[in-house]
C-alpha cells in the first residue's frame, strides 16, 4: 500500500517562504512508519521550491486594487501583485497519477486557502480515482466546508496521528468508520463527524519523519533550517484564536533531553538553524531553561543558531533566561504583545500585563537580541486612540513593529459575536484581506496605520550617528547612502512637502491614495520621537 501526503498550494498577495516545512506530514508519516512498517508513505511538498505565479486577483478582493495599486519597490510598500505560490493543480495531478498511491491525504492549515486544498482534491479525482482524505487546523475549525465537497471523501478533526492509525486500520480491514475517533466520512451522501478524542500523548510521538525533504529548501539567511516542536497546546484562550480546535485546551510538552536528541538528529541530517514552532515556548520555565543548559552542552562550538519565529508569550520570560537565549545561539526574539491596552488585553482574555512586556523588550534589547513585537491593528472593541497609543509605545521601544491586521479565524470566541461566517468571509478570513472594519475605525485608517508601521521600522534602521538627532538631520543622512535610505527618504519628504504618500515602481512613482497623511500627522505628533534598535532617539517634535 502507498500513501501520498501532499502541502498544497495556496493564493495570496505574499508568502512566508522560511516557515513552510510540512512538520505534521511528517509526523504522520513517522506514526504510519511506525503502526504499518510495509506501508510506503510519501510527503510531497508541492507550496516551497515550486516557484510562484502572477494571477488575477479573485473578485471576492478586487476592493483592495486602491489599496494595492501597484508594484510598490519602496520600503513602505504593502502588497500589490496576487499570486499562485507553489505547483499547479495539474502538474500536482499528473504527479499523483504517475505515483499511483492508494490514498491521498491534503494538509489544509489555513482556512483562507481552504479552496487550494479542494482545487487539488478534484484535479486528482479527475486524473484517478483513490480516497481523498483532508486534516490541518482548517479541517479542525470547519470540517463541513471541505467534507461536502464531493471530491473528498474523509477529513480528520483535531490531532492527526492517533485518528490517521485507527482510520488506515479500519480502511485495510473493512472496520466501520464509526470506530475512528475525529473522522469525518459520508453515508450516502450525508455528511457524518465523529467524536473527537485525545491523542497519544505528545511525549510518546516519534520524531517527525523528514526524509522526503531536502534541507536545502528550507533555509534560514543562507542556511539550512528545520521546526521544532517542544509543546502542544496552550492554556491560554485568547479570543481571536481558534488553537484550541486542533489540541484542545490542554497543553502537553516534552522532555528536554528528548528535544535535544532529536536536534542532534537534524544536525547530522545537515540543518543548522532550529525554528521553534511552539504556541507557547516558555510556558514550563524550568524545563525550558533545562533545555537551554543541554542545549549550550551539546552544541558548545558548533555553529548553529535557534529561533521562535511563531512568537514568544512574554509573560513567562525574564532576563537570565533571555540571557541564557543569546548564550544558546537565539540572535532574534519575536514577543507577542497583541496591544498595550489593558482592556482589550482583557477583552482578548489575554493574562499578560504590558509593564511586563516593557521589561522583557529591553531586556532583550541590552541583551543584543534582534526584537520584533507584534501587535494585532483592527481587534474589534478596541479605538483608533487605543491602536495609536500601542504603536506609539512601540515606537519609543528598541524594537521592530510587527503590525499584523485582524481577521476572524473560524472557531475562535470572536466568531461567536460575528453572523456566521461565508465562504467568502472564510475566503477573506486573512490579514492581507483588511476585511474587518467596526463603527470606531475604517479600513483607510487600518490601512494607514500599517504602512506607518513601516515608516517606523524604516527610521529604527537607520544609522544616527549621535545620541539624538531630529527626523530630518536623519532623512538628509538617508539621502546620502543611497539606495533604498534614499528612496525612503525622498518619499517621506515629499509626504511631508506635498501631503501624498507615493509609491515606487521601476520607472516612476505613484500615488497611495488611501493613505491619511492626517492619521500619520498625529501618530508622529504622539510619538515625539522614535528609538533605533541601537538605542538612538530620532526626535519627531519637527514632524508636519
Amino acid at each position: 500500500m502507498k500513501i501520498l501526503l501532499i502541502q498544497p498550494p495556496i493564493e495570496d498577495f505574499y508568502d512566508t517562504d522560511v516557515r513552510l516545512q510540512p512538520l505534521g506530514l511528517c509526523y504522520l508519516k513517522a506514526v504510519v512508519n511506525r503502526a504499518f512498517p510495509e506501508i510506503e508513505v510519501l510527503v510531497k511538498d508541492f507550496h516551497q521550491g515550486c516557484g510562484r505565479r502572477t494571477i488575477s486577483l479573485p473578485r471576492e478582493l478586487r476592493y483592495l486594487k486602491t489599496y494595492y495599486p501597484g508594484h510598490d519597490q519602496s520600503p513602505f510598500s504593502s502588497f500589490s501583485q496576487y499570486f499562485h505560490f507553489g505547483a499547479d493543480v495539474d502538474t500536482i495531478a499528473h504527479f499523483v497519477q504517475e505515483y499511483q498511491p492508494h490514498l491521498v491525504g491534503i494538509s489544509s492549515l489555513f482556512s483562507p486557502y481552504y479552496r487550494e486544498v479542494l482545487a487539488c482534491a478534484r484535479a486528482i479525482k479527475q486524473c484517478i480515482d483513490l480516497p481523498i482524505l483532508i486534516g490541518g487546523s482548517h479541517a479542525s475549525a470547519a470540517p463541513l466546508t471541505l467534507l461536502e465537497d464531493r471530491n473528498v471523501d474523509f477529513v480528520i478533526q483535531g490531532e492527526g496521528e492517533r485518528p490517521f492509525v485507527a482510520f488506515l486500520q479500519a480502511l485495510t480491514s473493512d472496520r466501520a468508520w464509526e470506530r475512528v475517533p475525529n473522522l469525518g466520512w459520508k453515508n450516502k451522501g450525508r455528511c457524518i463527524l465523529n467524536p473527537v478524542e485525545p491523542n497519544y500523548p505528545f511525549a510518546s510521538l516519534p520524531f517527525p519523519d523528514l526524509s522526503d525533504l531536502d534541507p536545502r529548501d528550507y533555509t534560514f539567511q543562507g542556511q539550512p533550517m528545520c521546526f521544532v516542536t517542544t509543546s502542544r497546546g496552550c492554556p491560554h484562550r485568547c479570543a481571536f484564536c481558534s488553537v484550541h480546535l486542533t489540541f484542545g485546551h490542554g497543553y502537553q510538552h516534552r522532555d528536554p533531553a528528548d528535544i535535544v536528541e532529536e536536534i542532534r538528529l537534524r544536525y547530522a541530517q545537515g540543518y543548522r538553524v532550529f525554528d521553534f514552532e511552539d504556541d507557547n515556548l516558555t510556558l514550563n520555565k524550568h524545563d525550558f531553561s533545562t533545555l537551554l543548559d543541554l542545549l549550550m552542552e551539546t552544541f558548545a562550538g558548533k555553529q548553529v543558531r535557534f529561533l521562535a519565529m511563531n512568537g514568544i508569550s512574554y509573560l513567562h520570560l525574564d532576563r537570565e533566561l533571555l540571557a541564557k537565549m543569546r548564550r544558546v545561539g537565539f540572535t532574534h526574539v519575536n514577543l507577542s504583545l497583541v496591544s498595550a491596552q489593558a482592556a482589550t488585553l482583557s477583552r482578548m482574555h489575554r493574562p499578560h500585563p504590558v509593564a511586563r512586556f516593557k521589561e522583557v523588550a529591553l531586556a532583550a534589547c541590552e541583551i543584543g537580541m534582534h526584537t520584533v513585537a507584534y501587535l494585532i491593528l483592527g481587534l474589534p472593541g478596541e479605538t483608533l486612540d487605543e491602536m495609536i497609543q500601542t504603536l506609539v509605545l512601540l515606537a519609543r521601544l528598541p524594537v521592530l513593529v510587527g503590525a499584523s491586521i485582524f481577521y476572524l479565524t473560524p472557531g475562535s470566541a470572536l466568531a461567536r459575536d460575528f453572523p456566521p461566517m461565508t465562504a467568502e468571509d472564510i475566503f477573506a478570513s486573512r490579514s492581507t484581506a483588511m476585511a474587518v472594519t467596526t463603527e470606531a475605525f475604517t479600513r483607510d485608517d487600518i490601512y494607514t496605520l500599517f504602512v506607518t508601521a513601516r515608516i517606523i521600522n524604516f527610521f529604527k534602521g537607520c544609522v544616527v550617528d549621535t545620541p539624538k538627532k531630529t527626523v530630518f538631520e536623519v532623512l538628509d543622512a538617508a539621502r546620502g547612502r543611497g539606495g533604498r535610505d534614499r528612496l525612503g527618504a525622498d518619499i517621506l519628504l515629499r509626504l511631508c512637502n506635498e501631503g501624498v504618500l507615493y509609491g515606487a515602481g521601476r520607472n516612476k512613482w505613484f500615488p497611495l491614495p488611501r493613505f491619511r497623511k492626517a492619521l500619520f500627522d498625529r501618530i508622529m505628533a504622539c510619538t515625539n520621537e522614535i528609538v533605533t534598535l541601537e538605542g538612538k532617539r530620532i526626535s519627531c517634535c519637527q514632524w508636519g
